[in-house]
């Protein structure tokens, strides 16, 4: 009788233990920045997304601010491309859902010339009541949409340190009013300086950061080298995922194919004009091989990726897009190891 229930016992255990070895870890969100495009999409620009095993696109309506002190922003225009307006965001999504992809919807706002956002800055009290009032209308408007279209993301906003530290008070009250609205996960694409003194991770599900961390000097830095530029911050991810007790989510990440890639990564100066594939795909090797496995760590949305995939990017191409060049292949792999 006693060797019977020890058999039981220790049997039992074994079940346990291996249940508990099996047990999943959370999929990866495996992202794309959808470019929004002057035409309707269709299944035929999807198929690409599939082939790199990506499950997430973010979609991106914009708005536009004539300069940094101006304080209207004017969206959902007929001068504007059909994918940045509601009616083209909305057909976006249907497409993108039909195929299978869970998205992000990101309104960004557009300064003339390119200007940084984080440096929207009014200079009267009533010029920062209106740039409240425009940005409020802005986003709310696509909390609408995200809510009727079963968006599963939902970003309130993109690099806007300055608008942020000088009016906490109203972007608290604003992610209020956007709950009122959309029921789904809500983030903030902070810059990869900026995250750390964001003050309303609290209210939010996600702590998203735009990635670009300066990593090399070196014209083509090696994965090694890279690899071991991420390990300060990882460190402070970590902390700040820790401290908050909310994940980690890259809301832009991604490299150009260009020399001293990893220097500056955030830089779209035209004048980098020298073709280095060599040195996009390590710089982002090391990315997924320094986050990507991480308990604290989301996933993240590449940066970027265009619904003409035969005509996007190429090994002539210096900018960020990885489509039709070495890299597309390391982001599949990645993807696809971390399907689940």
């Amino acid at each position: 009788m006693k060797s019977v229930l020890h058999f039981l016992y220790f049997s039992l255990i074994g079940l346990f233990a291996s249940c508990s070895a099996t047990v999943e870890k959370p999929q990866k969100i495996n992202g794309v920045s959808f470019v929004a495009s002057r035409v309707a999409v269709d299944d035929t620009h999807m198929a690409p997304l599939l082939q790199i095993n990506a499950n997430y696109a973010a979609v991106m309506p914009f708005g536009f601010i004539r300069e940094l002190s101006h304080p209207e922003i004017n969206f959902n225009s007929e001068r504007q491309w059909f994918g940045e307006t509601d009616k083209g965001v909305r057909q976006y999504i249907e497409t993108l859902q039909k195929n299978h992809m869970k998205i992000m919807m990101k309104p960004q706002i557009w300064v003339r010339k390119g200007e940084f956002t984080g440096f929207i800055k009014m200079a009267h009290e009533e010029d920062w009541r209106l740039l409240e009032d425009t940005y409020r209308n802005f986003i709310l408007t696509y909390a609408e949409v995200a809510e009727t279209t079963n968006v599963d993301i939902f970003c309130i906003g993109t690099e806007l340190e300055g608008f942020i530290a000088a009016r906490p008070d109203y972007w608290k009250q604003l992610i209020v009013e956007i709950r009122n609205i959309y029921n789904g996960k809500l983030t903030y694409a902070a810059n990869w300086d900026e995250y750390p003194k964001t003050p309303f991770w609290a209210d939010l599900d996600y702590i998203g950061v735009d990635a670009y961390f300066p990593l090399s000097d070196q014209k083509t830095p090696t994965i090694a080298e890279c690899k071991a530029a991420w390990q300060p911050y990882q460190q402070q991810l970590k902390a700040v995922s820790e401290r908050h007790q909310k994940p980690i989510l890259f809301t832009e990440y991604g490299y150009r194919s260009v020399d001293y890639t990893a220097k500056a990564p955030w830089k779209f100066d035209r004048d980098m004009t020298v073709v280095n594939m060599e040195a996009q795909s390590n710089a982002m090797q090391a990315l997924y091989d320094a986050n990507w496995s991480e308990d604290w760590f989301a996933g993240g949305f590449v940066w970027k990726w265009f619904h003409d995939h035969n005509n996007a990017g190429g090994v002539s191409d210096t900018q960020f897009t990885p489509q039709n060049k070495p890299v597309e292949a390391i982001i599949s792999a990645t993807y696809k190891n971390h399907q689940q």
